[in-house]
């Protein structure tokens, strides 16, 4: 009969126990963000032109005012369509013509110009002899001064209709038309023509612009920061934002490595702004910047934009008792947990204070000796018989 009343006994439920702990309790806000270099500079093309492929890789160290970042010439041509060109034809046969008949007025500025220079001595000789009068003289020195003057006038317009003779051919010219030299392509690797250096020692981040072609003026090219100058922008709802003071100490965990960072709060951004959760729902959040604390070594391995979780310590509770939040319920609007005694579940209500995101201070209702259920399931009552998950 023993036997058998037995065999009905229910089977005790099987439960994740964990005993209530005393220690200092770490009030925290947990974030995600990512790593920063404090000051990236994105260099650009200081000209419109053909940029040389650059060789440099990402993580290259640079030298400020000596690392040539790139190298840059003149860009050929552009293709002239059929009015174009026809244009620029009509202009190159204007100045030519322009040009001879610039000419044609230096030969007859020379020719007056001779005729003055003999007009003069003639009334030098003549003056000498007094056969003329001083005036006469002087007339004729005027005529000569008169004719050397336009004489240079009309030299002066024939280096300028030269000008724009070259200037109107140069319109006609079509890309691949011009010499390696004037390109500047000869020996180019040997030589710079524009030189792009750097502006900060660093390393390179980032090759915006890797190949060689032709570029507008301040097109990005590479970006270049100090890697040992790393911030931390963490992303925070503003709920939980307000909470936090600059100077409050924060532990970067999961970033890779085996222990945690210590880093220290510099700012909380002043304006927020909007992001869509994974969930889809709107949240208001809230950048804050942190600062590292420990010594580069400990955190040489990362890098810009690495991804980090932070522990921001906004509060402390020192000696209490503390259970995890994972072992609490809402029970008639108050708070509960199960305590197990002599093998059997038993509903407490307690008196929570502080709490982090894992643990929650216990103020009344529990003991240090207690051991409570984590994660209750729906099968766990008051007063059931319950045994350790092993």
């Amino acid at each position: 009969m023993a036997l058998l009343v037995y065999a009905f006994i229910p089977e005790a439920e099987k439960v994740d126990l964990q005993g209530v702990k005393r220690g200092d309790l770490l009030i925290t806000l947990e974030g995600e963000g990512k790593t920063r270099i404090r000051d990236i500079y994105v260099v650009s093309a200081p000209i419109e032109g053909r940029v040389m492929r650059i060789e440099s890789e990402p993580g290259d160290r640079v030298i400020a005012g000596e690392t040539i970042i790139a190298n840059m010439t003149p860009a050929d041509p552009r293709f002239l369509d059929k009015r174009s060109e026809t244009q620029a034809r009509a202009d190159v046969q204007g100045a030519v013509a322009a040009k001879g008949l610039a000419a044609s007025k230096v030969d007859r500025a020379r020719a007056e110009l001779e005729f003055s220079v003999a007009e003069y001595n003639r009334s030098e000789e003549l003056f000498k002899n007094g056969n003329i009068s001083i005036a006469r003289l002087e007339q004729a020195e005027l005529q000569l001064k008169m004719r050397t003057a336009e004489v240079a006038t009309a030299q002066a317009d024939l280096k300028v209709m030269e000008s724009r003779l070259i200037a109107a051919e140069a319109r006609l010219v079509q890309p691949g038309e011009m010499g390696a030299g004037e390109r500047g392509d000869d020996d180019i690797k040997g030589r710079c023509v524009v030189c792009v250096h750097a502006p900060v020692d660093g390393i390179m981040l980032r090759i915006l612009h890797k190949s060689e072609g032709v570029v507008p003026m301040g097109t990005p090219l590479v970006e270049v920061g100090n890697p040992q100058d790393l911030e931390i922008v963490i992303e925070m709802l503003s709920r939980n934002a307000v909470k936090v003071r600059p100077g409050n100490i924060a532990l970067i965990k999961r970033w890779g490595g085996t222990e945690d960072i210590r880093a220290q709060v510099r700012i909380v951004e002043p304006s927020g702004y909007t992001k869509i959760s994974a969930l889809g729902v709107e949240e208001q959040r809230v950048n804050v910047i942190l600062d590292f604390i420990d010594p580069i070594e400990k955190w040489q391995m990362l890098g810009n934009a690495f991804r980090v979780e932070a522990a921001i310590i906004v509060d402390k509770a020192v000696d209490v008792l503390y259970i995890p939040i994972s072992a609490l319920f809402r029970e008639n609007e108050i708070w509960a947990t199960f305590v197990v005694r002599k093998g059997r579940a038993e509903l407490h209500p307690v008196t929570i204070g502080r709490k982090n995101d894992r643990d929650a201070e216990i103020l009344g209702g529990l003991e240090a000796s207690d051991k409570v259920i984590i994660h209750p399931g729906n099968n766990v009552a008051d007063g059931i018989r319950v045994v350790a998950r092993e």
